[in-house]
């Protein structure tokens, strides 16, 4: 059997069958319902409950009647943020995350550090929700299997990549039961611990009034102040994900503004009702740490203690391991998002274009893998240890949170001739931006010294990393501009070449015997240019016929709607005939073969076989450009197609001649 077809059937088992972009319902088929998105992208918010009130509530030390306050603050905080995201979808319908947003509103370079930001938070949600769901699970395990933690948690990364590989819907439907479960079982919890203690309304009233008399004498107000903030910033894990919905928008079902103001909504409301159930929850049931236990498996045991044995244990059995399904789901927001950020930054030359690309399943797959390998990286340096995980969570979302609100009151100040609403609209975002600002302040004071500068350093790395990429890029644009300066003047450089004898060049009709060079172009521009008066300057007049070839790539850019996939093909269209249209003029038989997909190397080869039928006697051209210093950083930034067509020509008996185009 042939190797490559062999990897092939493999691939199709694990990942699927390639997907065709030219359907014209696939983005319907691929698109996400309010609810889907709710369950794919909400996930990673309402999880936060599982770990954001719990640190919260720790850090009252001994004042838990506070947390009413802190939980009452982080309510109305995740309606606020929520409303402010939702001014961010309707002036970016087709996608406005932390990065676009304070690119566009802010600067380039403050956009690429909210992208960064965002990346490494990205990957810190898939870790930590896997890891805390390891963590939930193991925890109503026998203690002899804790060995297996960390082994579990690298096969949930793992199961997720290739599920996301597979493709959005793939990787979400799956998940609805346990998403559906976990919000039930949580209502149900909610709901249970007010009716219990219906009765004793009166009693927790004068009981509160009671310890905070008895906070305010011991601390003082200001001391008072300082725990409920300190509570209040510590419990940030609980927000983060709300901006997973902006992020998210070009996966979601038209009209997608409307789909994702339905979804936000979800998101908020299911994520305030949880977290406040959850909070007044643990002051009713006067829940305290134990070691080895999360708070809230601490409060199901306490909430269930008269239920009898066998529903008690049922019911914490199933809750929590609904808890630990939905923390595997929430880390499919850092899949579903992650790789999102990082094509539109590669788009923006912040990253190699690379990742831009998509898969033939229509996912962006080296961005997808970039996420996993990194995450699985994280998780075993780290050890699955979620204690020192959250210590480097939640720091860089509020770097984004922050810098996408600035960027919104800047915007709503500069159109406040124009927008009747803008006070108010200026209001949310300006609230917005304080309590994500003081959110961001607080952590960093609260878990610098405890491993938060460890997130600001790789997060520094990458921001001087992603600065090389685009001085490179920059670098070699300037490089490419030097070649396009000879569209001006090609005419009268091809009409040295082949001589004045113009009647003979215009009376050479197509001979279906004659020599024929079949040139991969890109563009009607300097390089296809070199290429083609490269030919002339080996070969003279030797090639009768000419045949341009260009493939449009479907990336993550233009993968958008049926009508942007029809207009990268009329676009590329547009500039193979301009090659055919100069030559025609010069007396040369041409013709132009166009094609678009999401792998150029096999779009070439797929158009082979109808270039060889017609032009037996062709011999097919690219042009690649020669650095002045060839780095790994050239050579990773640079895809190298021709060299990839010739490979696969070779194998064909194809001949196939790379030009150098020195720059």
């Amino acid at each position: 059997m042939d190797t490559s077809k062999g990897i092939k059937k493999i691939k199709d088992v694990v990942i699927g069958e390639a997907r065709d972009p030219h359907d014209k319902g696939i983005f319907h088929k691929l698109s996400l319902v309010a609810f889907l998105a709710w369950v794919g992208l909400g996930s990673d918010g309402l999880s936060s409950s599982c770990y954001g009130p719990a640190e919260a509530f720790k850090a009252l030390m001994g004042h838990p009647y506070l947390g009413l306050f802190v939980a009452l603050g982080t309510a109305i905080t995740i309606f606020i943020i929520a409303a402010s995201y939702s001014h961010i979808i309707e002036l970016f319908p087709s996608g406005g995350g932390g990065y676009l947003v304070a690119s566009k509103l802010l600067s380039p370079k403050v956009g690429m550090i909210s992208g960064c930001a965002l990346l490494i938070d990205y990957v810190l949600t898939i870790t930590i929700s896997i890891a805390s769901g390891a963590d939930a699970i193991f925890s109503f395990l026998p203690a002899s299997w804790l060995s297996y933690k960390l082994e579990f948690a690298v096969a949930g990364v793992i199961v997720l990549l290739l599920l996301n590989l597979r493709g959005i819907k793939e990787a979400v439907i799956p998940l609805v039961p346990v998403f559906l479960l976990f919000v039930v079982m949580h209502l149900l919890a909610i709901l249970y611990t007010f009716f219990a203690h219906a009765g004793q309304i009166q009693s927790v009233y004068n009981d509160t009034n009671i310890e905070l008399a008895k906070s305010f004498k011991t601390l003082g107000t200001f001391g008072v102040l300082f725990i409920i903030m300190k509570a209040y910033s510590m419990g940030a894990g609980t927000f983060t994900g709300i901006e997973a919905v902006s992020n998210g928008l070009p996966i979601l079902r038209e009209p997608r503004v409307e789909t994702a103001k339905r979804t936000m909504l979800y998101m908020a409301s299911s994520l305030a009702i949880t977290v406040l159930g959850l909070m007044i929850a643990y002051l009713l049931f006067k829940v305290a740490e134990a070691p080895g236990k999360t708070l809230n498996a601490i409060l199901f045991e306490n909430m269930t203690k008269s239920w009898g044995h066998q529903w008690g244990f049922a019911f914490v059995l199933i809750t929590l391991l609904s808890e630990a399904i939905l923390l595997f789901i929430a880390a499919q927001t850092g899949f579903l998002d992650g790789p999102r950020v990082l094509a539109n930054m590669a788009l923006d030359r912040w990253f190699p274009t690379r990742f831009a690309m998509l898969s033939d399943r229509l996912v962006t797959q080296n961005g997808i893998l970039l996420m996993g390998v990194t995450s699985l990286i994280m998780m075993l340096v780290s050890k699955g240890s979620v204690d020192f995980l959250i210590v480097l969570y939640s720091i860089n979302v509020f770097i984004t949170f922050s810098l996408s609100q600035l960027g919104m009151i800047r915007h709503w100040w500069l159109e406040r001739k124009n927008e009747k609403k803008w006070i108010r609209k200026l209001l949310i975002n300006g609230v917005g931006f304080s309590l994500t600002s003081f959110i961001l302040i607080s952590v960093l004071l609260v878990k610098f010294e405890e491993g938060g500068w460890i997130t600001l350093v790789i997060t520094s790395a990458l921001i001087f990393f992603t600065l090389y990429i685009k001085s490179h890029y920059n670098k070699t644009f300037d490089m490419l501009r030097r070649l396009d300066t000879i569209v001006d003047s090609v005419e009268a450089s091809i009409y040295d070449i082949h001589g004045e004898d113009d009647k003979q060049a215009e009376e050479l009709k197509f001979d279906p015997n004659g020599k024929s060079a079949a040139i991969l172009v890109n563009g009607f521009n300097g390089l296809g240019l070199h290429t083609l008066l490269s030919i002339f300057r080996i070969f003279g007049t030797t090639y009768k016929n000419f045949v341009f070839i260009q493939v449009g790539s479907i990336d993550a850019g233009n993968f958008k709607g049926a009508y942007e996939i029809e207009n990268l093909g009329n676009h590329i269209n547009a500039e193979a005939n301009r090659y055919v249209k100069y030559m025609k003029e010069h007396g040369y038989y041409a013709e132009a073969y166009t094609s678009v997909g999401t792998d150029v190397v096999d779009e070439i080869n797929n158009l082979v076989p109808v270039i060889t039928s017609k032009f037996p006697n062709v011999v097919f051209f690219g042009g690649q450009l020669v650095f002045p210093e060839e780095s790994f950083m050239s050579r990773w930034l640079h895809n190298y197609i021709v060299f990839s067509v010739q490979r696969k020509f070779y194998r064909q008996g194809i001949p196939f001649v790379i030009l150098p185009i020195r720059v």
